[in-house]
């Protein structure tokens, strides 16, 4: 189970946990970063580990560096913003509008929109209950982990999905490595056209795949184990 760190605070999840425990199983819970395991983004989630043959967790860090930005998409070719890659169609950005891009242009990554000049600052922003959105219009940073890559990744308005130093939002394929999908990993077929909203939402969705890949391993440890214990 992959969800929102929240969960946990719910009574609906204590009571799930309670039902499996009272069903027989060993149950495992935490919430963990997934950079802790190789993902080239701080996202902390809840992961559950349940067994009816006997304990099992996932192992601990396995990565005390933490891959960055720079590690993930450093090399990938430059592009404009609504721009594509000749030799990925998935290497493509949104589109920015006029006051979009001179908001771009203004931000530093790791930057807010509260360092803007103020005629580019938007009208929702302005007001007191617009102030704790200060990520949004962000660029990231070169050299930390991204921030969570969300369905929403694609737009440069939607959170801190700025480039690093490049004039528009991430593009797809970048948030897909991000996630930790490799680069030649196909959403679509070679001539089929280019959805941001369906194929945001499949990046943003998934479980990031080295995280995955740390679930997968702890199952086949236990799994052995149970073999290793019946001979």
């Amino acid at each position: 189970m992959e969800n929102v760190p929240a969960v946990a605070r719910h009574q609906v999840f204590a009571d799930f946990v309670a039902t499996l425990r009272a069903l027989g199983y060993s149950v495992w819970s935490d919430v963990v970063n997934c950079a802790d395991y190789g993902v080239p983004q701080h996202r902390r989630r809840m992961v559950l580990l349940a067994s009816l043959h006997g304990s099992l967790a996932l192992p601990g860090p396995t990565h005390e560096y933490h891959r960055t930005v720079r590690d993930a998409i450093g090399g990938m070719r430059p592009i404009a913003a609504g721009g594509e890659s000749p030799f990925d169609n998935l290497h493509t950005s949104s589109g920015l509008s006029t006051i979009n891009l001179a908001r771009i242009r203004a931000s530093r990554p790791g930057g807010s929109c509260r360092e803007w000049p103020a005629h580019l600052v938007a009208d929702c922003h302005k007001v007191a209950t617009g102030s704790s959105y200060p990520s949004v219009y962000g660029r990231m940073e070169w050299d930390k982990p991204a921030p969570s890559i969300t369905t929403q990744c694609h737009g440069f308005g939607n959170g801190r999905f700025g480039h690093p130093s490049q004039d528009r939002a991430i593009s797809l394929r970048e948030a897909a490595i991000l996630q930790g999908f490799p680069y030649t990993y196909r959403f679509i077929k070679p001539r089929e056209s280019v959805q941001f909203s369906v194929i945001g939402r499949l990046i943003g969705n998934a479980v990031p795949v080295d995280l995955g890949r740390a679930i997968a391993r702890s199952i086949v440890a236990h799994l052995s184990n149970l073999e290793a214990s019946a001979e």
